[in-house]
């Protein structure tokens, strides 16, 4: 027994080539990435908000030092009540990172934390009082340790002095960095978690195509009648499923065609192949002179032109329906195309004593294939000729409404029995009862797919003993559906 091909699919080649692992890593790789951006975004968020906090405290210290400073002989003063412990320490907190310097850049207090980050060259310090520049800047002391200093020009009795100070950014960068070790050391089980997650997502997402997939495998050559159900979601997998189905009805009408030319051929031509291959057997065992070979050969020969004309009839049939035989409409007038036919047929009913009448108006203008109507109407004519005994009658009629045109080829035969009706457009039905030297069986089913072709519909009427009506009804235009005068009479 073969191996299924999605049980092949799934045991089969690397996990990697799975449209299922390839989703996932796929899914996997953005949501990493994803989630690392993330995690730099806050990070960068929350040094953001930490600073923000260092700067706001530090301006309301810098506006703390213009009330308990004082220089007095280039002396810097700090004046606080020193029995209150709360603003001592306030003060010693100004005073623990800070630089006071004269207006000539000279140093006058410098704190020892300060000493770490290193005293402004005095000509800095006299520069940034000349422009009275003042602001914010993060320095680092020689530790390593970061430092935001706000520094700027402070004027005590008209006397300018240059002042500094500053605030530790240590827990800042403390809280940063344990920010940081906690969510990338949590990143991995997030990706972990992300990774089920992908899996578990794309095989609910893929599971429409693995049942597709299972589904196709109960189709084949002799099972091309299943269809697979839509889902209802009218996605893309819903327009796969219909686009499939319509693939495999396209299938089933192709191989349903194949089977019924190979049936068609095997039960036409065994006969006939039999025949011959009797006469020519019969003639090489009892055959005594020319003349008996003559004949077995003239009958083999005519048996053989049957089956040529039955091959022809069969392929050209078989070319129609496969979509082989295109037509070439064209504007041509149809009364005198069926004129012409008339006449070609005249002799022929004139042998047999029967009247063939044409009536109609003209010109008559159609858009029309004009092979396939010469072939359509000499069908019908050739069939009523062949079933219209002597001082029958053959009349064919046609009329003009609209965008509309209606063929009407009528006789006066033996008619068709009503249990006969419903088949005689089906290959190689034959009449219960007829003589089956007067066809194959091809010619009424070949002018129903004409008819088809140019988007009309046919229908016939018959009664055994008073004869056989059929009616095409087309369109002008050959572009117009059917639908403008209903449905055909005629199953496709």
């Amino acid at each position: 027994m073969a191996p299924s091909p999605v049980s092949g699919w799934r045991g089969a080649g690397r996990i990697t080539r799975w449209l299922r692992f390839r989703l996932t890593f796929s899914y996997v790789i953005f949501f990493a990435l994803l989630l690392a951006g993330v995690g730099l975004l806050f990070r960068g968020v929350l040094n953001s908000i930490l600073n923000d906090q260092v700067s706001a405290i530090l301006e309301e210290e810098w506006g703390a030092v213009k009330g308990y400073l004082s220089i007095e002989k280039q002396v810097p003063t700090w004046s606080f009540d020193r029995d209150d412990p709360e603003e001592a320490f306030f003060v010693e907190r100004l005073r623990k990172v800070c630089l006071i310097a004269g207006a000539n850049g000279q140093v006058l207090e410098i704190s020892e934390e300060y000493k770490l980050l290193g005293a402004e060259p005095p000509d800095r310090i006299r520069a940034a009082m000349a422009a009275n520049l003042s602001g914010t800047a993060i320095r680092r002391s020689s530790d390593g340790t970061p430092y935001m200093v706000r520094s700027g020009m402070v004027i005590d009795e008209k006397r300018p002095f240059y002042v500094a100070i500053g605030k530790s950014l240590a827990d800042n960068e403390a809280i940063l960095r344990r920010f940081t070790t906690y969510y990338f050391a949590l990143l991995p089980a997030m990706i972990l978690a992300c990774s089920l997650l992908g899996w578990f997502v794309s095989k609910r997402a893929l599971s429409p195509l693995t049942e597709l997939a299972q589904s196709t495998e109960a189709i084949s050559g002799s099972n091309l009648s299943m269809r697979l159900p839509q889902r209802g979601a009218g996605d893309e997998l819903d327009h796969l499923i219909a686009t499939f189905n319509r693939m495999v009805e396209r299938l089933e009408e192709s191989f349903k065609q194949t089977r019924q030319f190979s049936t068609d051929v095997s039960h036409e031509l065994r006969t006939p192949l039999t025949v011959v291959r009797g006469q020519l057997e019969v003639a090489l065992m009892t055959a005594d002179n020319v003349e008996q070979y003559r004949d077995a050969i003239m009958k083999s020969l005519e048996d053989v032109e049957r089956l040529s004309n039955t091959i022809r009839a069969l392929l050209h049939l078989a070319q129609a329906e496969s979509g082989q035989l295109q037509l070439h409409p064209l504007e041509l007038d149809l009364a005198g195309l069926i004129d012409t036919i008339s006449d070609h047929f005249l002799i022929l009913a004139e042998a047999k004593a029967v009247r063939l009448s044409a009536q109609g108006p003209a010109p008559c203008p159609i858009e029309a294939d004009r092979v396939m109507m010469e072939r359509l109407v000499s069908n019908l004519v050739s069939n009523a000729i062949k079933y219209t005994p002597a001082g029958g009658e053959i009349s064919l009629k046609w009329s003009a409404e609209g965008g509309r045109i209606e063929l009407e080829v009528a006789d006066t035969g033996c008619g068709i029995p009503a249990a006969a009706l419903p088949h005689i457009f089906d290959r190689f039905y034959r009449v219960p009862g007829q003589d089956p030297e007067k066809g194959l069986g091809l010619g009424l089913s070949f002018a129903a797919w004409i008819v088809k072709a140019h988007n009309g519909t046919i229908d016939v009427e018959s009664r055994v003993g008073a004869g056989t009506r059929f009616r095409i009804h087309l369109n002008r235009h050959f572009g117009v559906t059917k639908d403008s005068f209903g449905s055909s009479d005629l199953s496709s």
